[in-house]
């Protein structure tokens, strides 16, 4: 077993292809498949089932890229560390991003990436807290922007931000950042919500127990895109924050007041995984994250404000 044929089995797995695999690695696809052949043999497991349309990882497939991904990681990180603190990086680094909070930070962070770091290969993941949350433990990602820290269990977490809630509702709603809505009022307002496994919706609930009323949730939606459009046609309201939501509030498209009484906010925290060393890769991504939100908060773009590290 060597390094190639790790790299091999990550890239083949991610594009489910070995022809594309090839294409990316540039080495002659029957050099590939040799190559997995000799680490299942190796392994003494099937690591891929092949058909027409590609190659589909196994379950035991799945146990080996876990370990290789950490494997090569590593390699990376030793060569990084005897280069030195200044030096170029470069390997694989994945972030796990709330879908609201990519539409943000995904430009520039490849931005910093590629004026810094451009040997480093970028895996930008956007899903939900529960998704992030699943794909940090099974050793997915690399680290994850989560909502409400209460979520992330044994994973190591530096607080990130603290951002204000807001009712989004469709332009012609009249909501103005001037005039704060009780929370109470929303008993009567229906609401377009994501489900249970995304932290807002864990935060709404509670400022929703603490003004004593039982919220009208006319859908449960976990598209962050369908959501928007479905404010914008005026099927609802919902409860985010406003920075998603800047450019289409801005085009009158969509208006925002504030909540109060309670004035829901969340946290947003860095969280690494928590059985293995942070790569100087995830530290480095962490900190451009930080750096981008703290440049739009400053821009007014975000309500809120950094928390200590």
């Amino acid at each position: 077993m060597d390094l190639a044929q790790l790299r091999t089995l990550v890239h083949v797995a991610e594009l489910g292809s070995l022809s594309k695999a090839a294409g990316r690695l540039r080495i002659a696809q029957p050099a590939l498949s040799r190559q997995i052949r000799l680490l299942e043999d190796e392994l003494g497991a099937r690591l891929f089932d092949r058909h027409g349309r590609g190659m589909v990882i196994t379950e035991a497939g799945r146990e080996a890229l876990r370990h290789a991904k950490r494997v090569l990681a590593e390699t990376e990180e030793l060569r990084a560390s005897v280069s030195g603190p200044g030096a170029e990086l470069a390997g694989h680094v994945a972030v796990g991003l709330p879908p609201t909070l990519a539409d943000m930070v995904s430009v520039p962070l490849v931005a910093a990436f590629t004026a810094t770091h451009p040997r480093v290969r970028l895996q930008l993941v956007a899903a939900y807290t529960g998704y992030l949350l699943d794909s940090l433990n099974r050793g997915e990602i690399d680290l994850a922007v989560l909502y409400d820290p209460r979520a992330t269990g044994s994973l190591r977490i530096r607080p990130l931000m603290q951002e204000a809630l807001f009712l989004i509702g469709p332009g012609d709603a009249g909501l103005t950042a001037g005039e704060p809505v009780p929370f109470r009022t929303l008993a009567t307002q229906r609401l377009l919500l994501p489900s249970t496994r995304h932290g807002l919706r864990n935060v709404v609930q509670r400022a929703a127990e603490a003004a004593g009323i039982a919220l009208d949730l006319g859908l449960e939606i976990d598209s962050y895109t369908a959501l928007k459009e479905l404010v914008r046609q005026g099927y609802g309201r919902t409860i985010l924050t406003r920075a998603p939501m800047h450019a289409d509030i801005a085009a009158g498209r969509l208006t925002a007041a504030p909540l109060v009484d309670p004035a829901p906010i969340r946290r947003l925290v860095l969280s690494f995984q928590p059985d293995r060393p942070v790569s100087r890769a995830a530290e480095f991504a962490g900190a451009a994250i930080a750096a981008i939100l703290a440049e739009q908060l400053r821009r007014g773009v975000w309500v809120g404000e950094m928390l200590a590290g």
